[in-house]
């Protein structure tokens, strides 16, 4: 299977290209800065993908596409719409002319970081992004929605915690997607059945999750690791928090220029 991955130099497209060339795909590995190929059965392209050119030279031949490009921390808005925004619907646009199956989307856990920590949020939970990044996500799993209605191009939206070799703080207690969960999930992204258009929670079985993954079960996707494991060493290093930081999932996304007059519950 020919799976083109954008991003492929992050920190996310680093964790994954060696394992999925591992596991047999012929992979095209995609970003703005240059690649080496790690094997004969991936090919590396620099570019830009808001240029129709390159998105045409990434996804020739391409049955599935893996997109972990894009900004993804907060910044100024009109750096957010040229590469969360106008790059995304390029990448759709392009889907549309090789006729590629499915998109896996690397959405995230900050399209919904104004629900209170604690809360446990199914996969239908209301959108409250903590941030114009975490708009930009509500923006993109809603293009997959309106590519799989229109134009029948299947989509994994992958709501993204803190994907990360270890927890390193309290609030990846209950938001921690570890290396090997992350290559778990995304390979059943890949393998999965016909899908239509979904989204997953992006997150390791932690005994503290807030959020619920019960109804991606059909995706074959059994997390194992546990931030848990961590909870002895990072507890009793914690600092303290800020407070709306502390109250919202989003952490330091929700309570960076928060401005609200209405102070938190209970405060």
């Amino acid at each position: 299977m020919q799976v083109a991955m954008t991003g492929a130099g992050g920190a996310i497209g680093r964790v994954l290209r060696p394992y999925l060339l591992a596991c047999g795909y012929a992979v095209r590995s995609v970003d703005v800065v240059p690649l080496t190929s790690l094997g004969e059965t991936e090919t590396v392209l620099q570019g830009d993908l808001r240029d129709p050119a390159v998105i045409d030279r990434a996804l020739a031949g391409a049955q599935m596409v893996l997109h972990f490009a894009g900004t993804s921390v907060e910044r100024p808005l009109p750096e957010i719409i040229e590469n969360n925004l106008s790059a995304l619907h390029q990448l759709y646009e392009g889907a549309r002319r090789h006729g590629v199956r499915r998109v896996v989307f690397a959405s995230s856990n900050h399209a919904f970081g104004m629900h209170a920590s604690g809360k446990l949020l199914e996969l239908d939970a209301p959108y409250r992004p903590d941030s114009l990044y975490g708009l930009s996500k509500v923006w993109g799993e809603a293009m997959s929605r309106l590519y799989w209605e229109k134009h029948g191009i299947e989509g994994i939206s992958l709501r993204i915690g803190s994907a990360l070799p270890r927890p390193t703080e309290t609030r990846h207690l209950s938001t921690w997607f570890g290396e090997e969960d992350l290559r778990q999930l995304v390979r059943c992204c890949i393998e999965a059945g016909d899908v239509d258009c979904l989204a997953v929670w992006g997150v390791s079985n932690n005994t503290r999750r807030w959020w619920s993954n019960d109804a991606v079960s059909a995706l074959g996707y059994r997390p194992v690791q546990n931030a848990e494991d961590f909870a002895g060493t990072i507890l009793a290093a914690a600092a303290s928090v800020d407070p709306v930081a502390f109250f919202y999932q989003g952490g330091t996304f929700a309570a960076t220029d928060y401005t609200s007059r209405k102070g938190l519950p209970g405060g």
